[in-house]
């Protein structure tokens, strides 16, 4: 099996893949097609049936396991397949656990050296908090390991969010040395919890989409609750100290347009905020030069970055 990571313009694409997505559209001219997002575990790639009633284009859905041939080209610096023909695979065809993408990190690694940055929390209601969560609550425990930290933007793989949130936290470890300011139980709790509520926001792999809760909701509102109510059992949790945690939570997006309830009125909350920002932003880059490895040159350009970035050599 040839891998999406491996894959560039000129090739020729005959392999199963996980339909991700598929979606009717027509062209300028009237003419009907279908867009299509094909995935393995180390990735994602935009797919266009050009010709849908072609006899060679079987019946296909979403989260189906198709064959594909067509060929590989690429569209404004970015890689996609032209397909010629779909053929849905039955049980026996295909491993499951090839097409989900996963971290290149040991999940149960980084899941113990999270634990160990619990365990150097010092707040007695913030500790507790921090337990219920990832220590107590398998359920949420599970979920948290497995799931994606974006839909498509970074981290989308399982294991993504843990990744992430490790990153985050670590990063706030060091702006603590570094700005003896910041209170460190508040941040790193914060920092822990930023995006639980993505566990509820994304549906687990491999559909790996939005929920309805997520669509009208959003991670940060439903983290900011999930934190609230879990605060509410433990007896005595100061409402002060509850407050400031839900702010970072619900600030650590830093800016309205970018979907973040409140701007950071606290310290904690804008370290939060740049360490989140920074994380995600590195990963993406990362994954984009990931994807384009053959290409040392231009890459074109990007609207997250706005900027037309380059490869490295």
């Amino acid at each position: 099996m040839k891998y999406i990571k491996d894959l560039k313009e000129g090739d020729r694409v005959f392999d199963i893949y996980l339909c991700k997505h598929r979606q009717a559209a027509v062209t300028k001219n009237g003419k009907p097609y279908e867009n299509v997002v094909l995935q393995d575990k180390t990735g994602t790639i935009d797919a266009k049936v050009w010709e849908p009633n072609n006899p060679g284009i079987g019946d296909y859905d979403a989260l189906d396991y198709i064959e594909v041939y067509g060929e590989v080209n690429s569209f404004q610096g970015v890689l996609q397949v032209s397909v010629k023909r779909i053929r849905v695979c039955k049980e026996g065809e295909y491993d499951p656990g090839e097409y989900l993408p996963v971290s290149s990190k040991n999940v149960n690694d980084m899941y113990q050296e999270l634990m160990e940055l619990i365990g150097s929390i010092e707040d007695p209601y913030l500790k507790k908090l921090l337990e219920a969560f990832f220590v107590e609550d398998q359920e949420f425990a599970k979920a948290f390991k497995n799931s994606s930290a974006a839909k498509t933007v970074h981290h989308g793989f399982v294991g993504g969010l843990l990744e992430h949130t490790l990153s985050v936290t670590k990063l706030c470890d060091y702006y603590c040395g570094a700005y003896p300011i910041l209170k460190r139980d508040l941040l790193l709790t914060a920092a822990m919890c930023h995006d639980i509520g993505k566990t509820k926001e994304i549906s687990p792999f491999p559909q790996n989409d939005y929920t309805d809760d997520g669509q009208l909701l959003g991670h940060i509102v439903m983290g900011s609750q999930m934190v609230a109510e879990r605060a509410a059992l433990i007896q005595g949790f100061p409402h002060v100290l509850l407050s400031q945690l839900q702010h970072c939570i619900l600030a650590h997006h830093g800016k309205y347009e970018f979907g973040s309830p409140k701007i950071p009125a606290l310290i904690e909350a804008l370290a939060l905020n740049y360490a989140d920002d920074t994380d995600a932003k590195l990963e993406t880059f990362k994954e984009i030069l990931e994807n384009n490895r053959e290409n040392t040159g231009w890459l074109g350009y990007n609207r997250l970055f706005e900027s037309n970035l380059r490869g490295t050599k």
